[in-house]
């Protein structure tokens, strides 16, 4: 493997070369994002077991330590790595590319370096345990801002700089003098800018601006459902589970209908027959017909002057509207038949005409027709002529 070599560019002079600053803001703040993970992980492995040592007592001398040994493994990297890849060419063992992979194997090489022999066990590695402990303790450290994210950021900026073997995540450009030095970071593709979204406080280099715009949660989107809203792409999920007119519903009477949720009610009152059929099935399970239910349907549809039916979305409101308004529908032709004598006269005496009147019933029948007009009595039972003299 050839070491890297930045284009010289324009011919330089003689003297210190001016090395532009600028780097991939991301991967920075990735990497920085991952030293003190990686020092909660150090701090709990090296006093597990030890009674008079907790990681907070141990934290401040093996962030020193650690800090030295990485950088001193960064700096000697890409020659290293150009030893061990001449050394295993027949292997074709490669170092990886990756700058958080390489930090992080500098990391674990550290870390295996203060374990005690509670740490070296394989089991408490592996165990909840262990991971409970760092989680813990790094909770701790982020409250106290032990280590602050500034801080974390200028030393992986030259760890990122020290592993970057194929200059993809910083500027090599180096120039003679600040005038050419400044004219180049105008318009070096590694010069960070603020994310422009409303919210997002990112810094990215302006070559991966478009690829963190794509991921940005504070990107202002429409909704992935095709409604009126727009809205953070943080709260997508969200508003299409919960709240969006147009996420996918079913109908909630049973039908195979799948339709948005906003058309719930158009739904309703354009199969409301067939919804009520399902409901008067259930409130009537016997004696009546399919064409006994469906009649009925239509006559409740028509009854309702108010359009109730319709509204309900559900099958208990709808259960309880047709219940009250069949309750109303007897009353009113109970209250009917109350204003017509023959009908309260045929209603009290119906059961004495099921085959042939005893001598009571017609004396009953002659005391009726002494108080009443004989024409409603003759009306009424056609078949007694008896009861017309």
């Amino acid at each position: 493997m050839e070491l890297p070599i930045a284009d010289p560019g324009t011919e330089r002079g003689e003297g210190v070369l001016l090395q532009c600053t600028y780097c991939d803001s991301e991967a920075m703040h990735k990497l920085a994002q991952l030293l003190l993970p990686g020092l909660a992980a150090v701090c709990v492995d090296s006093t597990t077991g030890d009674l008079f040592r907790k990681p907070s007592l141990v934290a401040v001398e093996l962030r020193k330590e650690m800090v030295d040994y990485i950088m001193q493994r960064s700096n000697t990297f890409i020659a290293d790595a150009f030893i061990e890849s001449e050394a295993n060419q027949e292997t074709e063992n490669e170092m990886p590319e990756d700058p958080l992979e390489i930090i992080s194997i500098f990391m674990d090489d550290f870390s295996s370096t203060k374990r005690n022999i509670i740490g070296h066990v394989s089991g408490w590695l592996l165990s909840d345990s262990r991971e409970d402990k760092i989680d813990d303790f790094l909770e701790e450290m982020e409250m106290t801002r032990f280590w602050p994210m500034e801080r974390r950021e200028a030393i992986a900026e030259v760890l990122l700089k020290n592993v970057d073997i194929k200059v993809k995540f910083h500027c090599p450009e180096k120039y003679e003098n600040e005038e050419r030095l400044s004219d180049h970071k105008e318009q070096c593709t590694f010069k960070p800018i603020t994310c422009p979204n409303d919210g997002c406080r990112a810094k990215v280099s302006i070559r991966c601006i478009e690829a963190h715009d794509a991921d940005c949660p504070f990107k202002v989107l429409q909704c992935e459902q095709n409604c009126e809203k727009r809205l953070l792409r943080r709260d997508m999920d969200r508003h299409c589970v919960t709240v969006c007119p147009m996420r996918p519903t079913k109908c909630p009477f049973g039908c195979d209908a799948s339709f948005p949720e906003r058309d719930l009610e158009k739904h309703c009152s354009e199969f409301l027959q067939a919804h009520l059929f399902k409901v008067l099935k259930v409130i009537h399970k016997k004696w009546h017909t399919e064409e006994d239910l469906k009649e009925l349907a239509q006559k409740l549809e028509k009854y309702d002057e108010h359009g109730k039916l319709a509204k309900a979305w559900d099958a208990r409101p709808l259960t309880n509207i047709v219940k009250d308004l069949e309750a109303k529908m007897k009353d009113e032709q109970s209250s009917e038949q109350g204003d017509d004598p023959r009908s309260n006269l045929s209603n009290d005496v119906s059961g004495l005409f099921i085959g042939d009147a005893s001598q009571g019933d017609l004396f009953f029948l002659c005391a009726l027709k002494r108080k009443m007009d004989a024409r409603i009595i003759s009306e009424l039972f056609p078949d007694l002529p008896e009861l017309q003299k």
